[in-house]
């Protein structure tokens, strides 16, 4: 049984640092993360999209389109990172906000499905790339208040698709 439903996996908490194997496994993680997703969500009705895991939290459209969208920006993060030599503070985004635009508090959930696939094979395909010293390049995260290495942030975006996925699993009651 789940007692926080706020972080069902627990909070994010980097590792000093990650194993070839460990990274092969957050990697892998983060891969199949949208086929996951869409077997979760594609059959679902506007009423269990409207679901919460929690009071106060966001539904299940919104963290479908939540997701979507810091799967982008986690791309775009590693991007930036490996071809820009000045990127020391990592771009942040009011995810609150974004989830209560328009798009992401009432449109079908189709579009960020397939964002989150298609982002996601690219994503993957240079995470796979990195070498030992691309792994290294690291930025600020302010809110967060540490520096992440481009293995912490995989190891973030592991723990973002996994922590979001159960919210969903909470909403739906597949879960308790």
């Amino acid at each position: 049984m789940i007692t926080d439903r706020k972080y069902p996996i627990g909070t994010f908490n980097p590792q000093d640092s990650y194993t070839d194997q460990e990274i092969a496994g957050l990697i892998a993680t983060i891969e199949k993360a949208p086929a996951d997703y869409r077997s979760l969500v594609e059959s679902l009705s506007e009423s269990d999209l409207e679901n919460t895991y929690r009071e106060g939290s966001w539904n299940v459209r919104q963290l479908i389109h939540h997701v979507a969208d810091i799967h982008l920006l986690h791309f775009l993060r590693m991007k930036k990172a490996l071809t820009e030599p000045d990127y020391k503070e990592v771009t942040l985004i009011n995810m609150d906000g974004w989830a209560k635009t328009p798009e992401a508090s009432v449109m079908p959930i189709e579009p960020s499905l397939t964002i989150f696939e298609n982002i996601g094979y690219r994503y993957i395909y240079l995470a796979k790339t990195l070498t030992p010293e691309q792994l290294e390049i690291a930025y600020f995260h302010p809110v967060r208040k540490i520096w992440l290495s481009q293995q912490h942030a995989l190891a973030m975006s592991a723990w973002h698709v996994s922590h979001h996925f159960a919210h969903v699993q909470l909403a739906l009651g597949r879960i308790e």
